[in-house]
Formats: C-alpha cells, sequence, structure tokens
C-alpha cells in the first residue's frame, strides 16, 4: 500500500499539488547533480525527459506526457551497457515519473547513491546534498520525506 502523504488530494491522499511539484524539482535537482560524474555525454532523450519534468512541475504538461517520457527512457536504459550511465538513466526516468506518483521522487536517492559508489565516490556525501536539498526545497515534507526514505530501506 502506498504512503498517503505521497498521493495527491485529488487521488485520495494528502498531498498538496504545490507540494507534489515541490518534490517534482527536487527529484530534478537530484538527478541533474549527477551530470558531472558521467564519462560520456547525457543523450538527448533524457534531456527532453529532464525537460518534460520541469514542464510538469510548471503546470506546462500534462502528467500523461511524463508518463510516457518516463517510460521511454526506462526502455532506452534497458539498451544501455554502461552501468553507471544505466543508473543515471533510472534516475532520470524515477524523477520524471514523480509526475504519476510522489513517491517516485525518492528513487533518484536509491540510483544517485548507487551511481556514486559505483564510480568510488562517498555515497554519504551525496546523501547528505541530496537532504540537504530536500530541506531547502521542500522544507515542510522533509520530514516525511526522510521517513519513508528510511521505511522503504533507501537510507
Amino acid at each position: 500500500m502506498r504512503n498517503p502523504r505521497f498521493i495527491a488530494r485529488h487521488r485520495g491522499g494528502l498531498l498538496e499539488m504545490d507540494h507534489h511539484r515541490q518534490l517534482m524539482s527536487w527529484a530534478l535537482a537530484m538527478t541533474e547533480h549527477l551530470i558531472p560524474y558521467l564519462s560520456t555525454s547525457v543523450d538527448s532523450l533524457l534531456l527532453e525527459a529532464l525537460e518534460i519534468g520541469k514542464q510538469w512541475g510548471e503546470g506546462s504538461v500534462g502528467t500523461g506526457e511524463a508518463m510516457g517520457m518516463s517510460r521511454s527512457v526506462h526502455k532506452h536504459a534497458q539498451s544501455v551497457a554502461d552501468p553507471a550511465y544505466k543508473l543515471f538513466c533510472r534516475a532520470v526516468g524515477q524523477a520524471v515519473a514523480t509526475a504519476h506518483m510522489a513517491d517516485h521522487s525518492m528513487g533518484p536517492v536509491y540510483y544517485g547513491r548507487k551511481l556514486v559508489t559505483l564510480l568510488g565516490m562517498d555515497a554519504d556525501k551525496e546523501l547528505a546534498w541530496q537532504l540537504a536539498t530536500l530541506h531547502e526545497l521542500c522544507p515542510s515534507l522533509a520530514d516525511g520525506v526522510v521517513e519513508a526514505l528510511s521505511e522503504k530501506g533507501i537510507i
């Protein structure tokens, strides 16, 4: 059963639209933060997906379009050989899927930490950045998100 704090109010949950959009901003920020770690340039599909996520956050595209992009990114990830880039693809797909269900915003935490670990970097430092950004972009949601991340075993 999904946590009601991540279900939009119009679907019977507790999440207000402005908070949902804040979670999208956080998910996108975490994902974009990973780009400098990559050894290759970012594919145009992924850049387009990130843009669709931003547009959803601004209210200029619908959830269906964001979900379509998320599915396309996950399908693309299946063909990616580079493990780090595959993790980045998964982070992008999860971030954009936040438009559909807000708990997908936690996906970039999971994939981002896996990516930095794979690259021999400090996952705890990445998590600290992720959580600081959460508190900055989603101050009223931060405690609940941290609790959910813990409950899911992500942190």
